[in-house]
Order: structure tokens, then sequence, then C-alpha cells
């Protein structure tokens, strides 16, 4: 298939809304499915399934003007049509049809966007093909009429009039916080996303994300949901909290599918949809089948099985992934463009094994087992202390669950501040974000023997991403405070406070000498961190870090 990528373990995670509101009759002088084909209305191409859809595409700009089903127009909302970004202006479309598909076709500069339709098929197929940065990112927004669906999902702004940050995030009266942003969801972890309601569900179907940036782990814009309407996103490339540099080519595809309420067709996911019947429409830059490879291995050994793994590959241009069984690691990557990739094999979000693997056109790359080095994995070290778990994540502390859907300032976010004591709870205790305005200067409070305050010991802590350069700083006991470390590299956007912790790992490593420990073994030694960095500017917005593990070595 045209961007097609295996996943040996299938998630078929989505996003639903709750019920269907008034207002979902049709409207007075809709077109009505007839037979299969294609129109021109002066001002748009119409396209007629030959099912329950009819939809528009402006002959002036590629903007989607009109979406029926049933009767019903579910395309619109603040006087908006649906487009690339937030519109692509004067625009050259053309259609053709090829048997039992249509095929509309819009260039604006060096961008191409297509939609396609199948006879008897209530389903919308999309391409984006993106050659450079004229366009600075690259998604799709479906929006869709009010009043057709009910949500007040965490991910949607619905009821939500107080801004809490720039213009995107929200606060609702009882306090809980809403945004756009907040999905709660990587992209490996959802096939499709949309509302459900009064006999009709309407989705967005994500393509497999080859020409996307940003790995299996990356979360962004999937839905929202205001007074006047809602929007389905198909997210290409986005800058923000990004980590890699921007992919181009061709992209797709990704389906718009309207339902008689239930999820779309499993045939339709990334990794099971099959396009062949796009082979013949002439889409520059299109690959099918028989142009893509597959990569294989047979297993992992080194894992710790208490933990999912996945296997990514990724070059310049291109990136895919694939779940690694549990009982052994097996993977297989599937719909690969040719080329030769860096493979990195992920303990959660960790990267904890590097490799390279060559994929050609038609054939299958088998890799032989797979052994992650003991010394990869910083879990396998022995600590005196640990806090966290060293997975690339921030689960377990303080907050962190609710960090993926909401703003930190909300009001089901427990205390930023507190001191936290080893032996205590300690990693629920401790928060999953630093700031250097908000809960810089944390306290960790620890013993040690006497053997082990007679010696230096090694303190790590793991970061997953951090805003404005926010590093930590460490002062043991008041009697040795390490230098300020150099920041890594991380993006430069908004990260922590728009429901993303994921940056690029990195760890700190601080020499404590035997100086520095209390000697009295009944004693409690006193860790204090600090968050360092010029910039930043106050509150959530102040310099801060997320935080992976934090441990002191043996």
């Amino acid at each position: 298939m045209a961007g097609s990528h295996g996943r040996s373990v299938r998630r078929r995670t989505f996003v639903l809304g709750a019920t269907a509101a008034a207002g979902t009759t049709a409207l007075a002088g809709t077109a009505r499915a007839a037979a299969f084909g294609w129109s021109d209305d002066g001002s748009n191409y119409v396209v007629d399934t030959g099912a329950h859809l009819v939809f528009k595409v402006s002959k002036t700009n590629g903007d989607l003007t009109s979406l029926v089903y049933r009767g019903t127009e579910y395309q619109g909302y603040g006087g908006m049509n649906s487009h690339i970004e937030s519109g692509l202006g004067s625009s050259t479309v053309s259609v053709k049809q090829s048997g039992t598909t249509i095929l509309v076709s819009v260039a604006h500069g060096t961008l191409r966007h297509h939609y396609a339709a199948r006879s008897g098929e209530n389903n919308v197929y999309l391409w984006t093909e993106k050659a450079d940065t004229s366009v600075s990112a690259t998604r799709y927004i479906l929006r869709v009429r009010e009043g057709l669906f009910r949500n007040d999902e965490p991910d949607s702004y619905t009821y939500a009039p107080t801004t809490v940050e720039a213009s995107d995030v929200f606060a609702k009266s009882d306090g809980q916080t809403r945004s756009k942003h907040y999905s709660g969801l990587r992209v490996m972890d959802y096939d499709y996303v949309g509302w459900s309601g009064g006999g009709v569900g309407l989705w967005i179907v994500r393509s497999n994300h080859e020409k996307a940036s940003g790995g299996p782990f990356y979360r962004s814009l999937l839905r929202h949901q205001s007074a006047d309407g809602g929007g389905l996103y198909e997210i290409l490339y986005y800058g923000q909290n990004q980590t890699e540099a921007q992919r181009f080519g061709l992209q797709g595809p990704y389906v718009i599918a309207l339902t008689d309420g239930g999820a779309p067709s499993s045939s339709l996911f990334p990794g099971t949809l099959t396009t062949s019947w796009a082979d013949s429409l002439g889409m520059p830059g299109y690959v099918g089948a028989s142009g893509r490879g597959r990569v294989a291995g047979v297993g992992i050994s080194g894992r710790n099985t208490a933990y999912p793994y996945t296997v990514g590959i990724a070059n310049s241009a291109a990136q895919y992934w694939g779940s690694a069984r549990a009982s052994d690691g097996y993977f297989s990557i599937g719909g690969v463009l040719p080329g030769t990739y860096t493979l990195t094999v992920f303990k959660g979000e960790l990267a904890v094994y590097t490799g390279s693997v060559t994929v050609t056109a038609g054939g299958t790359t088998t890799l032989n087992t797979i052994a992650i080095p003991s010394s990869n994995d910083p879990g396998n070290a022995s600590a005196i202390w640990r806090i966290g778990d060293w997975n690339g994540t921030p689960s377990g502390f303080k907050n962190a669950d609710l960090m993926t859907y909401a703003h930190p300032s909300d009001v089901r976010a427990a205390a930023w501040t507190g001191n936290v004591v080893i032996g205590d709870n300690e990693t629920a205790s401790f928060p999953c974000y630093l700031w250097k305005d908000v809960n810089s200067g944390i306290l960790v409070y620890f013993r040690l023997t006497a053997a082990q305050a007679a010696a230096a010991h090694t303190l790590r802590i793991g970061v997953t991403t951090a805003y404005a350069n926010g590093r930590p700083q460490v002062t043991v006991n008041d009697a040795w405070t390490s230098a300020i470390p150099s920041p890594p590299t991380q993006p430069s956007t908004r990260s922590l406070t728009n429901g993303s912790y994921r940056g690029n790992n990195h760890t700190f490593t601080y020499s404590v000498p035997a100086s520095a420990w209390k000697t009295d073994a009944g004693q409690y030694n006193v860790l204090r961190i600090d968050v360092v960095s010029g910039s930043g500017t106050t509150g959530y917005l102040s310099a801060g870090t997320a935080i992976d593990a934090i441990d002191l070595l043996a």
C-alpha cells in the first residue's frame, strides 16, 4: 500500500464524543447521494460517491466547502472551510475520473493536495505533498458545524471562556483547563479520532505519518470543540515541541470516514489500508506497495519485560515504527520506502539501542536477535535509592498523568511544591515537572550508612525535555554545589504547558564527593534541586524541565 507500516501489536484507540445534540436534520437544498460521479457547479467540483456522501472542493483554492452525509451538511464552523493549514489561497484545481475512482488535485506553489473518492464508499481519501518550507506546517483541519456533536472530553475547550496562556489554553469556571493541544495520546496510540452520536460517526483515520516528524511518541493536536463548532486534525508536520527536522514528500492516505455511528472500518487503519487502486492515479511522489519493503526482527534480548518496547526506523526522508512482541521482542515494520535507516529500540520511550538497517523495494530485511547491552539501560545500574523508573517518561511522578491533557495550573493538579523523603512514597511525591519560578529548590531527604557516607557517589537526573534551557543544579547538605550543567538540545517551543513531556531524553550526572555527606547514619542528608536558566519568563513559562528518573548510584 502507499505509505503503510506494520505493527505487531495494534492499538485501536479512538476519541469518542459523548452524545449527539440537536440540529442533525438535513439542510434545505443540500445534495443527496445519487449515481457515482462528479459535476461542476461553477464554484466547486461536486463529487457524489454513489453511497450516502457528497462533497465539494473549491475550484479556486482547494478547500473542502461541503460534506453532506445522508442529507446533512457537516462541513463548516465560523464561516470557514476545511483545508490544509488555514487555507492555501489561490490554487490550480483539477479533477479526473478513473473507473471507480475520482481524484481532485490541488496545486499551490510547490504544495500538492489530493482528494479521492471510491464508488459506493462514504470515505474521502486525502494525500498531501510538501516539497519545501513555503508552507510552514502541514496539517489538515476538518471543520465541523456546531450543534452536531456534544463533547466535553479533556482535549476539548468547549465551555472554557477564560484564557490561561497564549490564545489556545483556556479554563472553565470550575478551574479545569482545556486546549486543542491536550490530546492525551501519542501518535502510536490511536488510529483515528472523531465524534459519534445520533446514528452518525465522523472520523479522521490518520496516515502512517511516514513524512511527519517526531516519531511514535509525538503528541499533537487531534481535535477541538468550541461554541461555534469543532475541528478534527491530521498533523503531517507540526513545529510545537518538535525534536526532528521537517520531512518532505507525499504523505497519505488519511481518510475522512463517515459511518452510521460506529467506528470506522479497521480496513482503513494505517498498516492495514491497501490502496492498490491509487497506483494508476498518477499522483507525483506516490509509491505503491511494490516499491516498498519490510524490516523484521526475530527478537530482542536484554529487555526488561516489565516495560513495552518499540522499534523505530528513521532517516531524513521517512519514519516508521512497530511494537516489539512482549514474549520475545519480535517485530515487523512494513510499507517502508527503500533506503538506509537508523534503527532505535526504545524501552518505554527511552532509547536503549541504536543500529542501522537497509530496506530494498519488494524485499524483507530480516535481522538477527538484537542484544541490548546491559550498560545501555540506566535502570540496570545498582543504586542506593531511585526516584521513578528509567523509561523515558515522567510516569509515576506527581501530576504526570494529568499533564498530557491539562495545564499545570489546572485545579485537579496536586501542589507542585513539597519536599520528598526517600522511603516514603517518593516517586508519587516528586513533581513530574520543575520550574525555576514555581518549585525550584525542592528538597529530597535520605539516609546513608556509614560505609556509603565514606565514599563519593554519582547522582543522576534524567530528563525528558526542557523549556527555555531549564536544567538542574544540585546542592548536597549546603556543603557542596554542582557546577551549572550545559543545556542539552531540546525543542524551543512550549512543551510542559501544552500536554507534552516528550523532547530529547538526557541524563545529567554529578560526582558528589564523600566530604559532602553527613557521617552520622541516623541523620538525613538533604539534596536540593534548583532549576537554572537565564531564559523563560514567569510562572509555568519560566525555565523548566520534565523528570524521567533520579538516583544515587552505589
